[in-house]
């Protein structure tokens, strides 16, 4: 049976506030990254601590971090986020930086649209905040080109079903780049942007039911895909068992976690790297994730 591939989100928009073991820093982040390797993942995917930077600088901040992860582990997938500065070019300009600048295989690709937002006094939507994730068709396209620019496979962020639409669309068109990896995104009771509270949430619930919805979408299709739940716990729901079950990934971490305690990064990997022993299918290291997924570097 193949390995589960485990991928682990360290910090995302997740405060110390929220979670004192959410690494910040260039060194908090490679610390944490090594100890999640160990752990069991095979991909670490952090975001700086300024995604209004411009493209250099992001990519000199993880720079800062990833080196010291690949000292220590050549073979290391890890992959960054988008930007939130200016347009399109500007969004992603840190990507062919990384590419030149280090090891890196796999890139960010979200192939939609998303609102996200907290729930004001009277239970409606907008409240405190109101934020629209936007990556328009000549968005996604750009991703698309970066990927296969530089040889990087993409990790295809699902909120919505019409994300997967259109990943699916580029898929059957031949133009997806080699190394593609779905992530099914569920939404959980606290909203991803809403420091830990309560809030709307986006997408499908965390139930057995959407992901059938899902996997329904994806009959006949060959790409790995994962589950992860934004605002929950992806174990909590028994999404974890479920897809270990049916034959996919998973991913955890504390960009995602909304459970109760503060546990580490580490710790929600072990949890659901002994699920993936446990089911006799094992953990992926990271040469294995790289054949699962067959990056093309």
């Amino acid at each position: 049976m193949t390995p589960v591939i485990v991928e682990a989100a360290i910090n995302g928009v997740t405060s110390k506030q929220q979670n004192p073991y959410v690494p910040v820093s260039p060194d908090e982040i490679a610390a944490d990254a090594l100890a999640c390797f160990d752990a069991g993942a095979a991909i670490v995917h952090n975001h700086t601590d300024n995604p209004m930077d411009p493209g250099a600088a992001i990519a000199a901040r993880q720079l800062e971090g990833w080196r010291g992860v690949f000292e220590v582990r050549p073979d290391a997938i890890l992959y960054p986020t988008a930007g939130f500065a200016g347009g399109t070019e500007a969004r992603f300009a840190h990507i062919p930086i990384l590419a030149r600048e280090c090891d890196v295989r796999m890139s960010v690709f979200d192939p939609g649209s998303v609102n996200l937002g907290d729930l004001d006094g009277d239970g409606v939507p907008g409240g405190s905040f109101d934020f629209v994730y936007a990556n328009s068709f000549s968005d996604i396209r750009h991703q698309a080109e970066l990927c296969r620019e530089h040889s990087l496979g993409p990790s295809i962020s699902i909120f919505e079903p019409g994300f997967l639409r259109c990943a699916l669309a580029y898929h059957r068109a031949g133009r997806l780049p080699e190394g593609a990896f779905i992530k099914l995104y569920f939404g959980g009771g606290a909203d991803y942007l809403a420091d830990g509270g309560g809030g709307l949430g986006f997408g499908l619930p965390p139930t057995p039911l959407a992901l059938e919805a899902y996997l329904e979408m994806l009959n006949g299709c060959d790409l790995p895909w994962a589950v992860a739940v934004l605002g929950g716990d992806v174990v909590e729901t028994g999404l974890a068992r479920l897809a270990i079950e049916k034959g996919g990934h998973l991913r955890v971490g504390l960009e995602d976690y909304a459970g109760s305690g503060t546990p580490t990064n580490a710790e929600l990997v072990k949890a659901v790297a002994a699920m993936a022993i446990e089911s006799g299918r094992g953990v992926a290291n990271c040469a294995q994730a790289t054949e699962i997924l067959r990056l093309p570097r």
